[in-house]
């Protein structure tokens, strides 16, 4: 396993194990085999676990796994959907939220918290969605206002190691959160082939992962990249039923001629995707998605086969499936 600096987080390594699927956001597993699964992680040298309460279960497969005692430098991240609160309150919720992840988990604090709503203006209006705004985004008048010192609170406290955005949101507000000048440590970013966000898309118009990765880098903000395989679509096969105008289903469709030219390179088209995104530039960490040993095992092996051939990766990127 190859390790990097993330942030302010040192050697981590450049697999993180995401909590959908061991949650089972992603499919089916039994909290024993998640439990086996995060165990065997660990055993590969991966050290960074990331964590959601919208996770399903994972911060309980946490607990379950290490009672409360982590093994030496092992790092674990949540985070807060806040959505629009009241005026004020926001400080209050999101410490509610950090104090149950953290009795899920039966640890005293992390090293990471990450807003995992979407911030956009404070007068912008969705393309999907926009009746249910509150719930999912943040306007920037309370990010500025009372997300970031309720962070940065809580870092000087000690009950955080640092925090970070999930940058899956309106690409000019993330940009825009990048640059101000209160910058988080860390942001996570959509790295696949495609370029694609999948259904976290709520906005019009493209989605920038490249231009958010590049931002991040060059300001010294670590990248955790996700959704390296994009839910499914970029591997031989869907394991889980959706309906055929899903984006991930759409994303599938299209990603068709990638599959064939794995194919006829006898290659895998999941572990191609997890050492195509590892080899992104400035992505420091890439979130795995697996629900079971053998899923972390392809992409363990993927992790140690190092970066794509760049004849490969030039065939792939000559496909043009990345969304516009």
């Amino acid at each position: 396993m190859r390790f990097t600096s993330l942030g302010p987080l040192e050697q981590i390594s450049r697999l993180a194990l995401g909590g959908g699927g061991l949650g089972q956001v992603w499919g089916e597993t039994t909290r024993g085999e998640a439990v086996e699964t995060m165990h065997a992680a660990i055993d590969a040298g991966i050290n960074l676990l990331d964590a959601a309460p919208i996770y399903g279960d994972f911060e309980n497969v946490i607990a379950d796994a290490f009672a409360g005692d982590l093994p030496a430098g092992v790092r674990i991240t949540t985070k807060v959907m806040l959505g629009e609160q009241p005026v004020g309150e926001a400080d209050a919720k999101i410490r509610a939220t950090l104090e149950a992840s953290l009795e899920a988990m039966k640890l005293d604090r992390v090293d990471l918290l990450f807003l995992h709503s979407n911030i956009c203006e404070d007068d912008y209006d969705y393309a999907h969605g926009n009746q249910h705004r509150a719930a999912f985004a943040t306007p920037w008048s309370q990010y500025l206002d009372e997300v970031i010192p309720a962070f940065e609170a809580l870092t000087t406290d000690q009950t955080i190691g640092g925090w970070a955005l999930t940058g899956t949101g309106v690409p000019a507000t993330i940009l825009k959160a990048l640059n101000h000048e209160t910058k988080p440590d860390v942001v996570q970013a959509v790295a696949n082939l495609m370029d694609s966000p999948g259904g976290m898309r709520r906005y019009a118009g493209r989605a920038q992962p490249r231009e958010i990765i590049a931002t991040a880098t060059a300001l010294d903000i670590g990248v955790m990249g996700i959704r390296a395989v994009q839910a499914g679509a970029l591997t031989d096969a869907i394991d889980r039923t959706m309906s055929d105008n899903h984006p991930e289903a759409t994303d599938f469709r299209a990603a068709a001629p990638y599959r064939e030219l794995c194919a006829r390179l006898g290659l895998s088209a999941a572990a191609t995707a997890h050492r195509y995104a590892l080899d992104m530039t400035g992505v420091d960490s890439v979130v795995l998605g697996v629900k079971n040993r053998t899923e972390l095992g392809e992409c363990i092996a993927a992790e140690a086969a190092g970066p794509l051939p760049e004849d490969i990766r030039e065939r792939i990127d000559e496909l043009e499936l990345r969304i516009d």
